[in-house]
């Protein structure tokens, strides 16, 4: 029996004798059989390939932290020099020229994020459960492995061992454009199916909006604003614990597919996403479907700013932290290095971006001390029995208001310290082909996109998969209370309504309730 395979072993057998004792122990994660990758086809008018499965090298060896010779610092996209900005694209345009059989290739490149995210995997053991990296606790861990890579593979190709990944922190008003680096038609770093609106132009991309979206248009000034207001909603607000943050728990073996995603992942990610897809493609290829997504070069750099926001959440609370359960941990990816050589990663192996090797260049944080300078009105309509009854199962198609009676109101601050309340937003169905949007509201009068965001809870948003096979997918969406409450002076209020109003695409709702989550218990 292998290491692996050992521990693995004695893991299941911990996890049977304490399952239902304390802090629950699931089976683990496992990296995939590249053996049984399934192939996908996706129709429409962007040609996909009919699989996106990588070279299958049976030789698997297990990631061994090198010993770095310094801390490499990735820099923001706007302070690179015109010296790393040629490196970036002669090592894309290096990437790109390898065959495309050549797992360390451009092409091999993107099909890894096809490939885990579109359900080409399946559990190991479980031929007809997808594995989906996606919506859960994985989002993070994995990408930082996917990106550890290929910033790797770039470094080799141009034989620079400084050579760094740099991050587009769209977060700050100086960077919610498309960076000039990526608009030059000529340059590797290029990528046509794009939305042109934001290409050569100062077009701001707008947090709380999509990119054909027929709402109102607002000015710059209301869009940075909102997209601050938003960054703070996500990264405080709504990430008051691991739960929060990371999405739900990635649970093997299950009835069906669970999907949880966390606040970061719902936003600003996936609105990024959608922004920078094209609008003349069906699923807003490139970015705006995960099957493409990684076609386009500011994939990377996008996902090295998630990257970057991690370590920012856990740096402005000394109280968040990690998930510490033993499937997190132990949970495994397979990669191929910069040498071609197949890599099984676990997730405790980078948690520490300083054992890797990186870390970020200190840039402004605008919306971390937002709330310090701005005074919002706000607007406190308190639960009514005159509001209609709503029935659940609810089939979202225009503005809903339900009341809803709190658990516990009028809460100490030590009691809010420990426990977080949310509106949790369940059994939610959707075609997962499609984009899909919706915003909730906490006691609005009415609610749109000029709605004040003191009553903005959040938005739920799907970005398209190009061949999903699995239908029976429901979707938990998590939204914090607590500050929103204080701030609109609602936490002595025995009931709230809640707004939910359709932006976008088919929404089922199973159920919404108020429920309290531990700062670090899953």
């Amino acid at each position: 029996m292998t290491r692996r395979g050992f521990i693995i072993a004695i893991a299941s057998f911990i996890a049977s004798i304490f399952r239902g004792v304390g802090k629950s122990m699931g089976a683990l994660i496992e990296s995939p059989d590249l053996a049984v990758c399934k192939k996908i086809h996706t129709q429409g008018e962007v040609v996909i390939e009919t699989t996106c499965c990588p070279p299958n090298r049976k030789k698997i060896v297990d990631f061994v932290f090198e010993t770095p010779s310094r801390i490499r610092v990735r820099p923001a996209v706007q302070h690179m020099t015109v010296e790393h900005i040629e490196k970036y694209k002669e090592a894309t345009r290096r990437m790109k020229a390898l065959d495309k059989d050549d797992p360390r290739s451009f092409a091999q490149q993107a099909n890894v994020h096809y490939a885990y995210c579109d359900d080409a995997y399946s559990e190991m053991g479980l031929p007809q459960m997808p594995l989906e990296v996606h919506k859960s606790w994985l989002f993070f861990p994995f990408h930082r492995w996917y990106l550890y890579f290929h910033e790797k593979i770039l470094r080799s190709l141009i034989e620079d061992d400084d050579f760094v990944l740099p991050f587009w922190n769209y977060d700050d008003p100086s960077s919610m454009t498309l960076p000039s680096i990526f608009d030059e038609i000529n340059s590797p770093l290029y990528d046509q199916l794009r939305n042109q609106d934001l290409c050569g132009s100062t077009k701001l991309i707008n947090f709380r909006s999509y990119r054909d979206d027929p709402q109102p248009q607002l000015t710059d000034t209301e869009i940075i604003q909102n997209n601050l207001r938003v960054m703070r909603l996500q990264m405080v607000t709504n990430s008051k614990t691991t739960q929060q943050f990371f999405g739900g728990k990635y649970i093997v073996d299950r009835p069906r597919p669970n999907h949880t995603p966390g606040s970061l992942e719902m936003f600003p990610h996936n609105i990024v996403h959608s922004w920078v897809g094209s609008k003349s493609t069906p699923k807003g290829e490139d970015m705006g479907s995960f099957h493409t997504a990684a076609r386009d070069p500011i994939f990377y750099v996008h996902h090295t700013n998630i990257d970057r926001l991690w370590g920012v959440w856990k740096d402005i609370n000394c109280k968040n932290k990690d998930p510490d359960e033993l499937e997190f941990l132990e949970a495994s990816f397979l990669f191929y290095d910069e040498k071609a050589q197949l890599t099984r990663v676990t997730i405790k192996d980078c948690l520490n971006t300083s054992a890797l090797g990186y870390r970020y260049d200190n840039v402004p944080i605008p919306w971390l001390d937002l709330d310090k300078t701005c005074a919002p009105t706000f607007i406190n309509r308190r639960g009514s029995n005159n509001l209609r009854k709503v029935i659940f199962p609810l089939v979202l198609k225009s503005m809903e208001s339900i009341t809803i009676r709190r658990r516990m109101n009028n809460r100490s601050e030590v009691e809010k310290e420990s426990r977080e309340e949310v509106a949790i937003i369940d059994d939610i169905e959707l075609d997962y082909e499609e984009s899909v949007m919706f915003d909730v509201y906490i006691n609005p009068s009415d609610a749109d996109i000029r709605t004040d965001m003191s009553n903005f809870c959040s938005s739920f948003m799907n970005v398209p998969n190009g061949g999903r096979s699995i239908i029976d997918v429901k979707t938990r969406f998590v939204v914090g209370l607590t500050d929103l409450l204080d701030g609109i002076q609602a936490d002595n209020d025995e009931y709230i309504v809640i707004t939910l109003v359709p932006r976008k695409g088919n929404i089922k709702i199973g159920g919404l309730f108020i429920d309290f989550l531990d700062r670090h218990n899953f």
